[in-house]
């Protein structure tokens, strides 16, 4: 018989119980990149995620024959159901044993706990904020997933949420590009120079992340301006903001992040990461003297790029802001010397992104689908 915990956010032993059951359940599963623990505990603080300044969240662990077995977060995201004129619940943090009836549990719960709110369907998996990975994987397994940046799941979490009467909502598909295959056409570089020769935009790098940290703000107003037709979007917080930006900086190099900018004004940016994922799976989730000199060794020697984050605002365009942008993009991979690149999860709705991705010799490698349910 499965018994389901409220986890008790006040109370370590349950937040500890919730964030730690992945370890397990993928202990011997070489693709998973586990998490740094004091960065998922943020999640279960109400004191300190800027998630519950307009929201509200509940936790649920699954017991049975007294082992833990599964888990589930449920969401109220007010401030997306407001801009989009919705009454969605969003979980997160699913993770189950391969047993219908553990899932059947915690989605009960879940939907106990959105329909006593008012909420008249589930969606997900679907995080706090922008950087927390969008759906179940259901194409790539074979591949290690990209940091915190995505979620890695078991081929049988599909399985077990269209045996509860889940149906697609969306698809986030990854790309990857070889540096060899990756050469943009020539017209594109030249339409890029040409803009920055006019002067309507220019192509802002940083030295160090002090430089980085003084422009987080004017990112973070872009960000909300660039993305406001993608199905995931809602407006952030300044709040929401500059948390996005303290958890991004510190494995972020400044060097690989360029903003486009217009009268010195951010209007565009792309956001390359360093895969420090081999680094973290030899933390197992500890951040300590020893493991964060791994990171930083790391960031050194990976042979891989994450792109996660290329947006230029709407009105831009058709005025060379994306050539500008996919120029900046074959610059910064080849000019750092890595082998590869991801172009991490663009939705399927956003077309035009897709389309360009595609065209450029990127090939779609691994696949997250979002799930949704009415209730």
């Amino acid at each position: 018989m499965v018994q389901v915990d409220r986890v008790d956010l006040s109370n370590p032993k349950d937040v500890h119980r919730f964030i730690t059951l992945p370890f397990r359940l993928y202990q011997n599963t070489p693709q998973w990149v586990p998490p740094f623990l004091n960065d998922s505990k943020l999640y279960l603080n109400p004191k300190k995620h800027p998630f519950y300044r307009h929201s509200a969240a509940e936790f649920y662990i699954a017991r049975k024959e007294g082992e833990d077995v599964g888990r589930i977060a449920v969401l109220e995201n007010r401030r997306f159901n407001e801009y989009h004129q919705r009454r969605d619940a969003q979980f997160y943090f699913f993770d189950s044993v391969n047993d219908l009836e553990v899932a059947k549990a915690l989605f009960a719960c879940a939907a106990e706990w959105a329909k006593a709110r008012g909420l008249d369907r589930i969606v997900g998996p679907k995080g706090m904020g922008p950087l927390d990975g969008y759906g179940i994987l259901v194409e790539g397994f074979e591949h290690r997933q990209m940091m915190m940046m995505m979620n890695y799941n078991h081929p049988y979490y599909k399985d077990l949420l269209e045996s509860l009467g889940f149906t697609k909502e969306v698809d986030f598909v990854s790309c990857y590009l070889s540096a060899e295959a990756f050469r943009m056409p020539e017209r594109i570089h030249h339409i890029a120079q040409r803009v920055q020769e006019r002067g309507t935009l220019k192509v802002l790098s940083f030295e160090n992340r002090a430089q980085l940290r003084q422009w987080a703000k004017k990112i973070g107003q872009a960000y909300n301006r660039a993305f406001v037709e993608n199905w995931e979007y809602y407006p952030l917080t300044d709040e929401e903001i500059q948390f996005v930006l303290d958890s991004i900086v510190p494995y972020a190099d400044p060097k690989l992040i360029k903003v486009i900018t217009h009268r010195d004004e951010a209007v565009g940016f792309l956001f390359g990461f360093p895969d420090i994922s081999a680094a973290m799976q030899r933390a197992r989730g500890k951040l300590n003297p020893i493991t964060i000199l791994d990171i930083l060794l790391e960031m050194r020697r990976t042979e891989w790029v994450s792109m996660n984050g290329a947006g230029i605002l709407p009105q831009f365009h058709g005025r060379g802001g994306n050539a500008l942008l996919y120029s900046e993009m074959e610059k910064t991979a080849r000019h750092y010397r890595f082998k590869h690149a991801e172009l991490t999860q663009v939705a399927e709705t956003a077309v035009q992104m897709r389309r360009d991705l595609e065209n450029l010799g990127g090939k779609p490698y691994k696949n997250h689908r979002v799930f949704s349910k009415n209730i």
